[in-house]
């Protein structure tokens, strides 16, 4: 059976991150949207959360990772989805995995607003991609050697969204 977190010889505390906050307070920008660090790892194997708040339609390039399974939750908004040959329609409430190694893609359609939120399991160099590509806030650089270098391969552009 396993441990509860009071007796694991490294407890991790409770941490409350509030609706709109970024865990660090600080804002992190992709362009037609931002990003909000939620929960961080302490290491590559712990997982990683991101919420994702769209203001303009659109989405990230094709790509798949090689060692994470990125799982999505659709929280307001509707999202496009290809993984793999198989495409979805996201709406608030619906979830989808994608595993690690299938190729996938996504966009928000439009509207107000659009909110997602994304896990990574395990975290990998997800933080680290994410810490670098909101630096200039516009999407990820179509630079295959960036995705590359974070344990993704670069597939193809973005979702158009009419």
């Amino acid at each position: 059976m396993g441990k509860s977190l009071l007796t694991q010889a490294n407890p991790l505390p409770a941490l409350l991150v509030g609706a709109g906050q970024d865990r660090f307070g600080e804002h992190r920008g992709l362009g037609i949207s931002s990003i909000s660090f939620k929960v961080t790892p302490q290491n590559g194997n712990d997982i990683f959360i991101i919420e994702n708040t769209f203001r303009e339609k659109g989405g990230p390039a094709r790509h798949l990772h090689t060692n994470q399974d990125e799982w999505f939750y659709t929280v307001e908004g509707e999202f496009i989805f290809e993984v793999g040959q198989e495409k979805f329609r996201l709406n608030p409430g619906d979830s989808l995995l994608a595993p690690r190694k299938v190729p996938h893609v996504w966009a928000f359609t439009g509207g107000t607003c659009g909110r997602i939120l994304i896990a990574f399991m395990p975290a990998g160099k997800m933080e680290s991609f994410f810490r670098e590509v909101t630096g200039a806030n516009a999407m990820p650089p179509l630079d295959p050697e960036l995705w590359r270098a974070h344990d993704m391969e670069l597939l193809g552009p973005p979702l158009t969204v009419a």
